[in-house]
């Protein structure tokens, strides 16, 4: 049963709801709550006591909604107090507003002063918090606003224009990175995009491989072939599908060969595209060994941003390339799993399949 569910909620139906409390998944705190029928209390989703009968769950969208049922607040994760924010945390929110607003970056100078700190303590506080820099920030929020332009069927010159880009060579010269792909092909769906995709049995279900002139841009598991092949086109629906050739057949045959066997290694070209923080815990991830299981908090240290676990989450939650990025390897600080884009029972399963050929 579902309780006072908005029709555009991230979290929309039971499934996902119940996905979101199984694999606790971070992002799902705050946006619902679940209340066991059994012992009358209700938690956020990452609650760690243990894990409910599903047949014996109700969710709710706020906490006085789930009180007002007659459940109580549970007292390990506290789901009726709010999210403790220190007064650091409040001065660096307001900064990313301001950056997030502004038509050029502001000076570290100026930042500073807007929140009553000083330049040297701003910088190092900004970038434990968020990840970034604020320059890389201001980059990211740019970006975000061309992506978001070129979306809604702007013109690149405007789009970047708009963004505050000072000229159209700085845009064209980041665009790769920042989109994956040149911005008239990322605000026409990929049109003009050459992708090759094929999608096979394994041992997880289905795997759908695709790659694009630059690399392998995507390996994902699902149960149908039918949704997987959706997926891909609905990401890109306005690319050139193409047959298979050669050379993207035997990268095809190393991915499958990779899931059986993962001691032999993986070698191919990917084309990654995220954020400049995520790329850097992609790349994090790259560096774990088959067999190997490392938490999230040791990702965020070894990125050199030890308060970042959340965001380390989020980024490994955001990876589209599963195994050639083995976000699979990253477990909880207590040795749990934690979540998987894919479901945790593929995330296991990887995991097993590794420990046997280690």
């Amino acid at each position: 049963m579902i309780v006072e569910i908005e029709q555009n909620h991230r979290y929309d139906t039971f499934e996902k709801r119940w996905v979101a409390v199984r694999e606790k998944d971070p992002d799902a705190d705050g946006q619902f709550f679940f209340a066991v029928k059994t012992t009358r209390i209700y938690c956020q989703p990452t609650c760690a006591s243990r894990l409910p009968n599903p047949a014996n769950v109700d969710f709710f969208l706020t906490a006085q909604a789930a009180e007002a049922a007659g459940f109580r607040p549970c007292k390990r994760c506290r789901p009726d107090q709010p999210p403790e924010r220190s007064e650091q945390a409040e001065r660096i929110v307001q900064a990313c507003a301001i950056i997030a607003q502004a038509d050029t970056c502001p000076s570290l100078q100026t930042l500073a002063q807007s929140v009553g700190l000083s330049p040297f303590y701003f910088q190092r506080l900004f970038h434990r918090l968020v990840g970034l820099t604020p320059k890389q920030y201001f980059a990211q929020k740019r970006a975000e606003r061309v992506r978001a332009a070129l979306s809604n069927g702007e013109t690149v010159t405007e789009a970047l224009y708009n963004a505050g880009y000072g000229s159209s060579a700085q845009f064209y010269s980041q665009a790769a990175g920042t989109l994956g792909m040149k911005p008239g092909q990322y605000r026409n769906g990929g049109q003009g995009t050459e992708i090759r995709y094929a999608i096979q049995p394994c041992f997880l279900g289905w795997v759908l491989i695709a790659a694009t002139q630059t690399g392998l841009c995507a390996i994902e598991f699902g149960d149908h072939p039918e949704d997987l092949e959706q997926a891909l086109k609905e990401r890109f629906p306005g690319a050139d599908y193409l047959g298979e050739d050669p050379v993207f057949t035997g990268w095809v045959k190393d991915v499958l060969t990779f899931l059986e066997q993962p001691d032999r290694g993986l070698n191919l070209p990917l084309d990654i595209q995220g954020t400049a923080f995520q790329r850097k815990v992609w790349m994090a991830l790259q560096a774990i060994p088959s067999g190997a299981r490392v938490s999230y908090t040791e990702i965020a240290r070894r990125i050199g941003q030890p308060k970042a676990t959340r965001a380390v989450a989020q980024a490994c939650a955001r990876n589209r390339l599963a195994v050639a990025i083995p976000c699979h390897r990253v477990v909880r600080e207590n040795g749990g799993l934690g979540g998987y884009r894919w479901g945790i029972d593929r995330k296991r399963q990887l995991l097993e399949r590794e420990r046997e050929r280690s």
